[in-house]
Order: structure tokens, then C-alpha cells, then sequence
């Protein structure tokens, strides 16, 4: 094997793996908004600015679209949104890698909903267990902020909603439906921001930062995950996509100096294996043409 089939095969994985650090590392370097714009604020400006970017990278007004299309993707959007909105919440009380892991009880639930094999309650036990290891409710676990959990299940609940709505428009050009879905989470999240921060969002300074967390967290991410869902299957992906969790707790770690205690890397560990597990069962059996989803 030349060392061009070589990369060539090492491409998507490598695509996928920085998509994941992209986002986490604007994430991190979003939550040093938090003190100037609040966390509306902030998911104001990054949800805002990733929009306009992907409006512009694809046009989305170039594709037709129907009415039961455009419906599909206002549900879709809204659910975005507000999946951010709320994570953005949590992260104000709550390590970041500790949001990512309880947020990632969202889309485990939509797969093992689907699916009815035995192995799937060994995945489904994996993912108590570390909400239980993660949670106030077990001996050992370190207390988090009330609120902060809410706030994290809330955004599970949404990215959950936001991924069955997004099979409803996976027969749309990816391009089309993130862009559109976009604008529609910023349409309803963008308010609340300006409702919480006001005219400190106008501050130039803020704004170029704003737009450089956009690009780092939305239109990287994106355009890489793109290219990985062109050239792995989607239950490759899905087990690539399960070291979200670990890539956020250490960029918490080392951008934000949020340090986890054994209990809670345990959780994290147990979450990663939880989702890698089920996207494998899930996945098998499905064809490999099945609309590819861009998660955000």
C-alpha cells in the first residue's frame, strides 16, 4: 500500500477526529464570553455568526424547497437551538465535559429507541450507570449544580428531538438543511441573547471573537464531518464520534482548568462506550446509502 492509500484511508478518521476537537475547542473558547455576554449571550453570538457562515458557504436558496420541507426544517431548527441555548446554561455551573456526557443521553436514547436486540440493555445499563456515577445519587459522586444537570438533560432532550427531525430532512442537500436549520435556531435563540446582554453584543472586539468561535465551532466541524460521512460508513462514524466526551473534558482541562475527579472520568469512559456500542447495533444492517446526518 502506497503512503497515498494510506492517508487516503486515514483521511476520514483523521476528519473526524477534527471535528470533534474543532467544536470542543470553540466551545471552550466560547465560554470566555461568559463573563462579558452571559451564556445567551454567547450562544447569541455563536449561533448567529455559524449561520450567516454557512449561508454564505452554501446558499442554501439555490435548492428548492417545499412547504412540508420548510416545516420539517423550522422543527429541526428550533431544536438546535435550543439544544445549544441550554447547553450553554449548564456549562455555566457544570465542566464541560461532565455537559457533553449527560447532553450525550439524547442521542443514545433515539438509538436504542429504534432498536430492540439484547445488547442494546447492556448499552442502555453503561448509560445509567455513568448518569448514576455522574449524578448526586450514588456514593462517592461529586455534587454538581442542580440547575447546571437540568439545564445539560434539557439539552440531551433537545438534541434527541433535534436528530429525529433531522431524518426528516435528510433527504435535502446536507448543505441546505444545516444552513437553513441554522438560521431558524438563530431566529430563535438570537433574542434571548440580545434580551440578556443588549448593546455589550455590539462591542467590535467581542464581535470579530464571536465570528472567529463561529468558523471554529460550526463551519470546520461541518465541512469536515462532511467529508468523513462521504468516505466511512455511518457506524464508523458513529464510534469515532463517541470520543466527544473525553476530547471535551480535556480541552476543559487545559483551556478552561476544569479537573475531574476519577468517579467522573469513570462516567465519561462508560458514556463513550455506551454510544460506540450502540451506534455499532443501531447502524447494523442499515444501508450504507441511508442519508448521512451532520450533528452539530
Amino acid at each position: 500500500m502506497t503512503l497515498r492509500h494510506r492517508f487516503e484511508n486515514f483521511l476520514p478518521l483523521l476528519a473526524v477526529l477534527g471535528s470533534v476537537t474543532a467544536l470542543g475547542i470553540g466551545t471552550s473558547f466560547a465560554k470566555h464570553l461568559f463573563p462579558l455576554i452571559g451564556s445567551m449571550g454567547t450562544t447569541a453570538v455563536r449561533v448567529g455568526f455559524s449561520a450567516l457562515l454557512l449561508l454564505l458557504i452554501w446558499r442554501p436558496w439555490r435548492w428548492p424547497l417545499s412547504r412540508a420541507d420548510a416545516r420539517s426544517v423550522v422543527r429541526y431548527g428550533v431544536a438546535l437551538g435550543f439544544m445549544n441555548l441550554l447547553f450553554y446554561m449548564a456549562l455555566r455551573t457544570i465542566p464541560f465535559g461532565l455537559a457533553v456526557a449527560i447532553e450525550f443521553a439524547g442521542p443514545l436514547s433515539v438509538a436504542l429507541y429504534s432498536s430492540r436486540k439484547p445488547i442494546d440493555f447492556v448499552w442502555l445499563l453503561l448509560a445509567l450507570i455513568a448518569l448514576g456515577l455522574l449524578l448526586p445519587i450514588s456514593p462517592g459522586a461529586v455534587p454538581l449544580d442542580p440547575m447546571g444537570v437540568l439545564y445539560a438533560l434539557a439539552a440531551a432532550l433537545c438534541w434527541g428531538s433535534y436528530i429525529v427531525f433531522g431524518k426528516r430532512v435528510g433527504h435535502l442537500h446536507a448543505g441546505q438543511s444545516v444552513a437553513l436549520g441554522l438560521s431558524v435556531a438563530a431566529l430563535a435563540v438570537v433574542p434571548f441573547g440580545i434580551w440578556q446582554a443588549g448593546r455589550a453584543l455590539l462591542d467590535v472586539h467581542l464581535l470579530l471573537y464571536g465570528v472567529g468561535v463561529a468558523a471554529i465551532s460550526s463551519a470546520v466541524p461541518i465541512s469536515l464531518e462532511m467529508v468523513a460521512l462521504k468516505r466511512l460508513p455511518r457506524e464508523a462514524f458513529g464510534i469515532m464520534s463517541s470520543m466527544e466526551p473525553a476530547v471535551a473534558a480535556l480541552l476543559g482541562m487545559l483551556v478552561l482548568d476544569e479537573h475531574l475527579s476519577g468517579l467522573q472520568w469513570l462516567a465519561i469512559a462508560m458514556t463513550m462506550l455506551a454510544a460506540a456500542g450502540s451506534s455499532v447495533t443501531a447502524q447494523r444492517g442499515q444501508p450504507s446509502s441511508a442519508p448521512a446526518e451532520v450533528l452539530m
